[in-house]
């Protein structure tokens, strides 16, 4: 009986329009009609003026349009700070003609355009979890509890937008673009927690949304961006109608420093599997302490709080494994509890 079977991998980047290496691997391993998603770390701040995203996304976006490919989900978050190293890591899936076994599931989706007084409200929450739930279907995930990563791209706001908005008589639920980061990325995070069950629905208001911390998604990455108006979801899991080599699980670090748990959610997988891509979310803890010790990441004036956090916990996961071309995206807001984040590892099973 046939099955689908997902590939991934990790692609380094000499800069944000590098696609070579990308390019290389359809010659080399699979036809580019098969890649359904490719997540990026590129080197700008990842605030709202990185447009280092934009720049990644549209040389993407040209290389798949010379293969006459249309339909990807292209996902740029910035700031590689510290030692991180910029990459692509890109998902595929193919049809086989080989039973599903249980193996990693890849889906995707994307909404309607986002009307910029929707953003960070529960109108985002809505559109956002119908999406998650049209993943998970294009997953062919059948339980919730098999989701293990959630990655989803979304709009920000931007002062033309805003004016946009206000000319038509509407409002925004902030007038300050970089807030805007961390609404539309909670709001986010709050949909994927709603399509899976976490949260309810009817028990958020808008004025939770960044207020309410005890809210959240255990398996919700979000990336904000000046670059699109829609979101971009990836759901990744396990489905038994999927066969191959790959497998996902996921921990959730409860602060900056949970070594422990990701660990722990390393131990779960094949011991023999090689590592083949960690995907994470850091943010600087909103009670300005870690462990009881005071930091100043939410302090700094001249550098934003999820750029320290970004190469914080990215040490922290580089020194788990080993690596530094880790997905390590910041802003955390309702993605894990308040400072922490989700970790998901995918290895590659001996065969």
């Amino acid at each position: 009986m046939p099955s689908l079977r997902a590939h991934v991998f990790r692609v380094p980047a000499n800069s944000p329009d590098d696609v070579s290496g990308v390019k290389a691997l359809f010659a080399e391993r699979f036809n580019a009609s098969e890649v359904v998603a490719v997540l990026g770390k590129t080197e700008g701040n990842g605030c709202v003026n990185d447009f280092t995203r934009g720049y990644a996304t549209r040389s993407f976006e040209l290389l798949f349009r010379d293969q006459n490919v249309d339909s990807v989900s292209i996902v740029m978050s910035g700031g590689t700070e510290g030692a991180l190293s910029p990459h692509w890591t890109v998902f595929a899936r193919e049809k086989v003609e080989q039973p599903g076994e249980g193996a990693l599931a890849i889906g995707v989706a994307r909404t309607p355009t986002l009307p910029p007084e929707q953003l960070g409200r529960r109108e985002q929450i809505r559109m956002v979890a119908t999406a998650v739930k049209a993943a998970i279907r294009d997953a062919g995930i059948e339980d919730a509890a098999d989701v293990h990563f959630v990655q989803i791209k979304c709009p920000l706001l931007t002062s033309q937008r805003i004016a946009e908005a206000e000319a038509s008589g509407k409002t925004t639920a902030t007038r300050d673009t970089l807030k805007s980061m961390a609404l539309s990325r909670g709001a986010s995070a709050l949909g994927v927690a709603v399509a899976l069950g976490e949260v309810d629905i009817d028990a958020i208001a808008d004025g939770d949304i960044c207020g309410r911390f005890d809210l959240y998604s255990r398996c919700a990455s979000a990336s904000a961006g000046v670059e699109l108006l829609d979101h971009e979801i990836v759901v990744l899991g396990m489905s038994a109608g999927w066969s191959g080599p790959l497998a996902i699980d996921h921990a959730v670090m409860r602060d900056a420093i949970d070594a422990g748990s990701v660990r722990a959610a390393w131990d779960r997988l094949p011991m023999a599997g090689k590592l083949t891509a960690v995907l994470a979310k850091a943010e600087p803890d909103p009670s300005g302490q870690v462990r009881g010790r005071r930091h100043t990441m939410l302090n700094d004036s001249d550098i934003a709080g999820t750029r320290h956090a970004r190469a914080f916990v990215g040490g922290v996961l580089a020194g788990v494994f080993g690596m530094t071309d880790l997905y390590v995206s910041g802003g955390a807001e309702h993605q894990g509890p308040p400072g922490g984040g989700p970790v998901a590892i995918i290895v590659e099973k001996e065969t």
